[in-house]
């Protein structure tokens, strides 16, 4: 039976029906580079409108480090409410060393850009320089974003034969820049590493924990609390949303936008969007082209 997607054409249109939003970061917020127009007066807007707002990034990264970013690109502290990330949920993981985690051992090889290597800084665990050493991979992105992937066989190959779990600290496969380029990231190692018969733990969307976790800080995790997802991703922001109980609109200007035949940030056509829920197996609540009031 066809599902519809409303698509509306500002948040005024549905704000009233909620209690606190959840805003993804890349493609919704901004690209790497600033904002995009119009978000600083649509957050402004939307708390205005009496709702808290809650950034929920898939960044690999500390909670502060991002902040701190956000706010040397045009993004500051005060335009939002609270800010989760999947690194702060890793670190909190590594750090309180229950569940899965307890058996991860504390000597980890680093899989990821040479500037996000702090995340288990200040935490009894150990960086080594091969796998052969290694209790697991802690992998937060490529290398280098022009691999491909079959340049880590060999290493996965090594990392197999000791059953070494991955430790996937950003679960989203790809990332939408503000140039236009579309990077990939390091849930594409991860389902590479699964697809060779690897076993990874995942931090970040779409666990719904990490959304409960948001939502807990914004006062807004009670049973009969309204929650609105925004964000670009069908397979994390919209599943995970699904998966926590919450209702998401998706914003088309990111990832999916080739897909839907348009250029960012541009008017999608409604039955290419069904067409795209269709063939991704999500479905969004409603859509928009861009986080606009």
């Amino acid at each position: 039976m066809p599902r519809s997607v409303p698509l509306i054409r500002g948040l005024r249109e549905i704000a009233a029906g909620y209690d606190a939003m959840i805003v993804d970061l890349w493609g919704v917020i901004h690209g790497g580079v600033e904002p995009y127009p119009g978000v600083l007066e649509t957050l402004a807007a939307v708390r205005a409108a009496g709702l808290p707002v809650g950034l929920l990034s898939n960044a690999p990264r500390r909670s502060r480090m991002v902040a701190r970013r956000l706010a040397e690109i045009g993004i500051p502290a005060e335009a939002y409410d609270r800010l989760v990330t999947s690194g702060e949920a890793a670190h909190d993981a590594l750090a309180a060393r229950s569940g899965v985690h307890a058996e991860l051992g504390r000597r980890y090889f680093y899989v990821g850009p040479h500037w996000d290597t702090d995340l288990a800084e200040g935490l009894d665990y150990f960086r080594v320089d091969g796998v052969e050493e290694a209790d697991f991979l802690l992998t937060v992105g490529l290398f280098d974003e022009a691999d491909p992937l079959t340049a880590y066989d060999p290493l996965f190959a090594e990392a197999l034969a000791k059953d070494l779990v991955m430790l996937c600290v950003n679960p989203d496969l790809v990332v939408h820049r503000q140039s236009g380029v579309t990077s990939p990231c390091a849930g594409l190692l991860a389902q590479h590493y699964e697809g060779a018969g690897g076993r990874v733990i995942y931090h970040g969307k779409p666990d719904p924990a990490v959304f409960h976790r948001c939502a807990e800080e914004l006062g807004a995790n009670r049973a009969d609390a309204r929650v609105l997802v925004v964000g670009d991703s069908l397979t994390t922001d919209v599943k995970g949303a699904v998966a926590a109980g919450f209702d998401s609109l998706w914003v088309t200007r990111g990832i999916y936008a080739s897909e839907l035949g348009i250029a960012p940030g541009d008017e999608p056509d409604l039955e290419k969007i069904l067409e795209v829920c269709e063939r991704h197996g999500h479905w969004p609540t409603a859509a928009i082209a861009s986080f606009r009031w």
